[in-house]
């Protein structure tokens, strides 16, 4: 019974990394650039819905709507002012450019007087509630973030299995230059890949503030989310969520069975196994280049 309660916290806090993984694959295969921003769209996202609820007293469904909908918002605007101009540039000055952008949101939520140096606790309406089913004590925090992950996950599929913009997001990402004489406004749909992972993060840091609280410095779980990415294969989605299960629940077993300080590198030593073992991820896959 216990093990079964460590699996299921596992299970939850890869869910957190598996949707923060998800806007790394979805900006990488729009664009082929890392954004090592994901963790702090996700505390800007925490953030907007402790605001919606706390200072414009809105209720915690359209709090969180609104939130989502600004970070998608967001993440468009910032793809076309910020990003966009850079593209075509070395991989490296991309990757400083989001590494930029996240010490930026982090510095402007710290200089917001009484709220961004300090933590807050996210009032949602399953807080501190638990089930109890046959000796199993479940958290309906972590509940709701495995059921809001499965959720997702399926509006992606079908989001890129049956509708026009996935199916030609999934073609620019295959072949931009192709796609792009085949008439697929590619620009456009890089500009929503953005938002669309900026408001995954938000869903991500929705989920993750009732267990963690909100605090400027939640979107270093990125770090962990950038493991799970690489265990899924980068260019996968469905990588990204198994990936950040296997990371969620790696973590969650060392912590509890191994001496203190394996499960903060229990991620990195996992992500070590798997590019010797199996270097493009579980599903990811291999390009070939003719020379």
């Amino acid at each position: 019974m216990q093990l079964l309660q460590l699996v299921i916290s596992g299970i939850a806090q890869g869910c957190i990394y598996g949707l923060i993984a998800l806007g790394f694959v979805l900006i990488y295969k729009a664009t082929e650039t890392v954004s090592f921003a994901q963790g702090e769209l996700m505390m800007l996202g925490a953030f907007g819905g402790l605001g919606g609820m706390t200072m414009l007293g809105f209720p915690f469904w359209l709090s969180v709507v609104s939130s989502i909908a600004a970070m998608a918002l967001f993440g468009v605007i910032l793809e076309r002012a910020v990003v966009r101009p850079i593209l075509g540039q070395p991989a490296f000055s991309i990757v400083m450019l989001t590494i930029g952008i996240g010490y930026v949101a982090r510095g402007l939520i710290t200089m917001i007087p009484n709220i961004g140096t300090e933590t807050h606790a996210l009032p949602v309406p399953y807080k501190d509630q638990i089930w109890n089913l046959a000796g199993l004590v479940l958290n309906v925090e972590q509940m709701v973030v495995i059921g809001a992950t499965a959720v997702l996950c399926v509006l992606l599929y079908m989001l890129f299995r049956y509708s026009k913009l996935g199916i030609a997001m999934q073609a620019a990402s295959q072949n931009q230059l192709a796609a792009y004489y085949m008439g697929i406004p590619v620009k456009r749909l890089n500009g929503i890949a953005w938002g669309l992972a900026a408001a995954v993060a938000a869903i991500a840091g929705l989920l993750l503030a009732p267990i963690t609280f909100v605090h400027a410095n939640m979107g270093f779980i990125g770090l962990k989310a950038m493991p799970a990415a690489v265990v899924g294969g980068f260019g996968s989605l469905p990588g990204a969520i198994v990936g950040g299960l296997i990371i969620g629940i790696v973590e969650s077993l060392s912590g509890f069975y191994l001496p203190d300080g394996f499960k903060d590198t229990a991620a990195y030593i996992v992500v070590l196994i798997m590019l010797v073992v199996k270097p493009n991820g579980l599903f990811g896959e291999k390009l070939r280049k003719k020379v």
